[in-house]
């Protein structure tokens, strides 16, 4: 499954560039936004804890606010509670994204489910066969935000809040529940 973190990231740029041409028509709009991520999350039930990381997203709007996002995204924290290691997380997903102008444009906010993969590096994975030192599972990205225009080329990302569901194996249930938040820039063309 280590192989197909790339093959993801192709998949996402090739569904922002050629959606374009499905469409038969040019983007009404393609944004650029580096966001910074704090991340809320837990190992097994009761042992929470941040993770700290940034995001670059892509997305270009074909009709009526309908658009397609990926984003990319990594964090770390240097201690896992109980683990006694820390944590990198990289994800890649990609999906639609809604966008909803407000207030003559200057705002918008947005909603948008986004699917890929998440990869556990530097840290304590269980399994069968012992422990190893990262882990690859599905991510689920589902969440939302507002941009606040700044000109006609320029936002900013005022807020953003996901909820991230990743597999990695843990001790319990294999499975982590998320709350990613950010804000950032957005670069428009």
């Amino acid at each position: 499954m280590r192989n197909s973190f790339g093959k993801v990231v192709l998949l996402a740029g090739a569904c922002i560039a050629a959606q374009p041409s499905a469409w038969a028509q040019a983007p009404a709009s393609m944004d650029v936004a580096i966001i910074y991520n704090g991340t809320y999350s837990n190992i097994v039930p009761g042992a929470n804890f941040w993770m700290e990381g940034g995001s670059v997203q892509f997305h270009g709007e074909f009709w009526r606010g309908l658009g397609v996002a990926a984003d990319i995204a990594a964090m770390h924290t240097a201690n896992t509670p109980g683990a006694g290691a820390g944590l990198n997380l990289v994800t890649a997903t990609f999906g639609p994204r809604y966008f909803q102008p407000l207030v003559h444009n200057r705002m918008d906010i947005f909603g948008q489910v986004l699917a890929g993969e998440a990869n556990g590096l530097h840290s304590v994975f269980p399994t069968a066969a012992g422990v190893e030192s990262s882990a690859d599972s599905l991510a689920l990205q589902v969440g939302g935000g507002m941009n606040v225009s700044l000109s006609r080329h320029l936002a900013v990302r005022a807020f953003e809040a996901d909820w991230l569901r990743t597999q990695l194996p843990n001790s319990t249930t294999g499975v982590q529940n998320n709350l990613r938040m950010g804000a950032g820039l957005v670069f428009k063309f």
